[in-house]
């Protein structure tokens, strides 16, 4: 390990911060870090063909594999990933090229600390937003993932920023993700699990919070078919789950993000078997130059039932809530 002073400006606040930053020696577009018997490869959007990737394809971003001591099956799809930034967008019609930015523009990749990984993505050619994600596995082997992003520039037309992050699971024997929540347009309801399911791509995909009423103006029809197509439900917490394989994959959120979970039965493949379990995240009214924050937790455990994944995360969701 090396470590070296850099120089970093907080471009929000205008204040020059000089921090230590260590470097952990690593010539591979992927780090391996492993804690508490998870072990998750964090990958940028190269493509990998070796032993501990095999068959991984480009674009792909995020975590590339994830397991848990007593089951050794990857989560996600080998040649995808998890907590996958997949898009940029403002609402209009783009490219295919353009509205998967993330995908195509370079992303370099680092390993920040043992248990630390850090992607970085330079302003990308056309929507100027520069990122960076921490994927970082905590003392009991959850995944918190941290996004920070500056745009450097006024590139999107309809005045917010558009984020859309995407887990590819394999072949799970459930498509459906579960959450606290109630029938849209009846707030008034007693929350209960919903069993949220979607007959094909696209169709009442995204589930939005109990109190989001926020719009955001778009192109009709609007190419990304998931992210303004809207469910039969509204969540009452800000966390889901799936399950898969006797293991329950739970994604948690911070209320004052107002993320928008989204669900695929296909992942955008007909007939794939594999779902993609998502969530958006909108910035309103951004700011050039203004640097934003948002943080999740991921945690991947063995079920056994809805109240047992609800005690075990406990802890991770009340963190979240402050």
């Amino acid at each position: 390990m090396k470590c070296r002073l850099s120089t970093r400006t907080v471009l929000a606040v205008s204040i020059l911060v000089l921090a230590p930053v260590c470097t952990f020696g690593n010539d591979k577009p992927y780090v391996v870090l492993e804690r508490s018997g998870v072990r998750a490869v964090i990958v940028n959007n190269q493509a990998v063909d070796d032993k501990v990737l095999p068959g991984h394809r480009e674009g792909y971003s995020g975590v590339a594999l994830l397991t848990r001591r007593g089951q050794d099956r990857n989560l996600f799809v080998p040649m995808y990933a998890g907590l996958n930034f997949e898009h940029i967008h403002d609402g209009t019609v783009q490219s295919r090229e353009i509205l998967f930015e993330p995908r195509n523009a370079p992303m370099a990749i680092k390993q920040a600390d043992e248990h630390t990984a850090e992607l970085h993505q330079p302003p990308t050619p056309h929507w100027q937003l520069e990122s960076w994600l921490r994927y970082s596995l905590l003392e009991d082997g959850t995944i918190e993932m941290t996004l920070e992003c500056v745009p450097r520039a006024k590139t999107f037309k309809n005045g917010y920023i558009g984020l859309f992050f995407a887990s590819y699971i394999y072949q799970p024997e459930s498509l459906d993700i579960h959450f606290l929540g109630h029938p849209a347009g009846d707030s008034s309801s007693e929350a209960k699990w919903i069993r949220g399911v979607t007959p094909e791509h696209g169709v009442r995909p995204t589930h939005l919070a109990f109190d989001d009423q926020r719009e955001f103006p778009h192109d009709t029809p609007f190419p990304l078919t998931l992210v303004f197509n809207l469910s039969d439900y509204r969540y009452r917490e800000p966390w889901y789950y799936g399950v898969s394989h006797g293991m329950a994959y739970v994604q948690m959120f911070r209320p004052q993000d107002q993320v928008r979970l989204s669900q695929s039965p296909s992942g955008g493949s007909s007939n794939s078997g594999n779902p993609a379990w998502d969530f958006q995240w909108f910035i309103p009214q951004y700011e050039v130059g203004k640097r934003y924050r948002f943080v999740m937790r991921a945690m991947y455990l063995p079920f056994e039932s809805t109240e047992q994944v609800t005690k075990a995360t406990a802890a991770h969701r009340a963190i979240l809530q402050k």
